[in-house]
């Protein structure tokens, strides 16, 4: 008997091709995620199940999962899964890391560049009209060229961004639970407290992992310490802001202008209040969306699959057998 897999939404056509080639894959047909009870059902008796970070992969769904061997997520971060259960029942977990490191920091750089330069308000303003001569102060934006770019989580896409900034002649201040000293030297960065970041920074960049202490990492008393120019851009996750402190922070003008790939909720309802505000950029979680890398995270998956499958060790593990 081939192995069963249950796979999320589909793949790219090369990594698709892969699995089928190896299991009897069934692939959910919606773009959206299937509900939870249908997750539920098609993992109960599957020996794989390939995911993405919006499934719920909680402790539950782990402990009824009978035949599981193998989690292998199309995703960098893990916060969707209960890496204890998996562990306890002797599941392997994969994931994708290093594959999106470049993609997600021109996205978090794109929009660090169109926050101070307020292109989503330029563009709405050419295209309803509004245009209708040169003039010296329309549509004033923050300099980019020499500013001070406050990193928030230097890892692998953090230090990506620092390196772009770089470019930009930009001096580097970064909060970390660990000390970069050869980034330091290369790039000149200077390891500060959160506080003095916030209070020292043009602008904010963040890339933390969601955790327990990431978790409403910046809210209401963080703001509250930035300047009022400040630009605070996120492509971590959603959850690292307080979505309700954020909209209150760009409405009273505490803070200049938001930049979010990553939102909370997730996907933002299209009523939501930060889509009115002008001062606000908000795209569809787009950090690692090229043709390149997203092949390159499916194939990466399905091999992480295969080899649980196997019962070999992952190329990629969170959790190993």
């Amino acid at each position: 008997m081939p192995y069963s897999v249950f796979v999320t939404r589909h793949l790219t056509p090369q990594a698709e091709e892969k699995l089928n080639a190896f299991c009897q894959a069934e692939y959910w047909p919606e773009d959206t995620p299937p509900p939870y009870d249908v997750l539920l059902e098609k993992t109960r008796h599957a020996d794989g199940l390939l995911c993405l970070l919006s499934d719920p992969i909680n402790a539950n769904l782990i402990q009824q999962a009978e035949n599981l061997k193998v989690i292998s997520q199309v995703a960098v971060g893990v916060d969707n899964i209960d890496l204890e259960a998996a562990a306890a029942r002797q599941i392997a977990v994969g994931h994708t890391p290093d594959l999106l490191t470049d993609a997600t920091a021109d996205l978090a750089f794109a929009l660090i560049l169109a926050a101070a330069r307020r292109l989503g308000e330029a563009i709405d303003y050419a295209r309803s009209g509004h245009w209708k001569t040169w003039g010296l102060t329309t549509l004033l934006g923050e300099s980019v060229h020499g500013a001070t770019l406050g990193i928030v989580g230097l890892g692998r896409i953090g230090s990506a961004v620092a390196r772009r900034a770089k470019g930009f002649d930009m001096r580097i201040l970064y909060t970390d639970n660990s000390e970069h000293p050869e980034l330091e030297r290369e790039l000149g960065a200077e390891r500060v407290p959160l506080a003095h970041l916030l209070e020292n920074a043009d602008i904010i960049s963040l890339h933390v992992p969601l955790t327990e202490t990431t978790k409403g990492l910046i809210g209401a008393e963080q703001f509250s310490q930035m300047k009022p120019t400040a630009i605070l851009v996120n492509a971590a996750r959603g959850a690292v802001v307080n979505t309700e402190a954020l909209v209150t922070a760009l409405k009273s003008g505490q803070i200049g202008y938001a930049a979010l790939d990553v939102t909370d909720p997730e996907p933002l309802p299209p009523s939501h209040p930060l889509y009115q505000q002008p001062n606000a950029i908000v795209v569809p979680h787009i950090g690692s969306a090229t043709r390149t890398t997203r092949e390159q995270m499916s194939l990466l998956a399905v091999d992480n699959l295969i080899a649980g499958l196997e019962g070999r060790p992952l190329p990629k593990a969170v959790v190993q057998h």
